[in-house]
């Protein structure tokens, strides 16, 4: 069955209802609810792709029988970037992030740090490491550097498995930019096949501006794809 409801106070009966279900909702959100649609036998389109860097969710969402559905979002090459990484082509993955600078503000910071992007004026690096961090520190932010490493897993084990070290291999900067309306992603793949780049600026979303207008449309495109 294939249907659309918009909500429902008893999430069981509208998980039983419907073959697929679209997440929408963050990643604390899949988390807590996320392995109850795949335990039923259900598939999964994630827009909160950050979800599957936590190892105890990642396990639960890809254990079956339902299956997983993860959205390209703002990055999009992932036909390239699989193509790559299924031929062991892959030695380096690098993304930056730059988004406006108060829109990276999170509940955790102190005074100074939210201080510090309200009044910037000139665009810094606020964070680099590993994917798995900056999604717990920027968890509405950063979903495009687990993509990122979804599209680069490669195969020859369990995507359990391949994902754990593809976000070991994955790069992040989250930069930080005063005024900025655009969300930009730059991409940097990099082996044995040659260095490849993408860069993306995410326009935001008319009726949400706190999301970039892509993601709505590369959930129906996943959508209309999976059905």
């Amino acid at each position: 069955m294939v249907g659309v409801s918009l909500y429902d106070a008893n999430l069981e009966e509208l998980i039983e209802s419907h073959d697929i279900v679209v997440e929408c909702a963050g990643v604390s959100a899949v988390k807590e609810h996320g392995p109850a649609v795949i335990a039923s036998d259900k598939d999964l389109l994630l827009t909160s792709v950050g979800a599957l860097a936590d190892p105890d969710a990642r396990r639960a969402l890809l254990a079956g029988p339902g299956k997983v559905h993860v959205t390209s979002g703002a990055i999009g090459g992932f036909d390239l970037w699989a193509a790559l990484a299924e031929s062991d082509a892959v030695d380096t993955v690098k993304i930056r992030t730059t988004k406006n600078a108060e829109a990276l503000i999170q509940d955790w910071m102190n005074g100074n740090e939210r201080a510090e992007l309200e009044n910037a004026t000139e665009p810094f690096i606020l964070f680099g490491g590993r994917p798995s961090d900056a999604i717990v520190k920027f968890p509405g932010n950063v979903n495009a550097s687990i993509a990122l490493a979804w599209a680069t897993r490669g195969r020859g084990a369990s995507d359990d498995e391949l994902l754990k070290r593809s976000l070991e291999r994955v790069s992040v900067e989250l930069v930080a930019s005063p005024n900025l309306a655009d969300t930009r992603h730059d991409i940097e793949v990099s082996g044995s096949a040659g260095t490849f780049s993408l860069v993306s600026e995410s326009g935001p979303n008319p009726v949400n501006p706190k999301t970039s207008a892509i993601t709505a449309l590369s959930a129906a495109h996943t959508l209309r794809h999976t059905i």
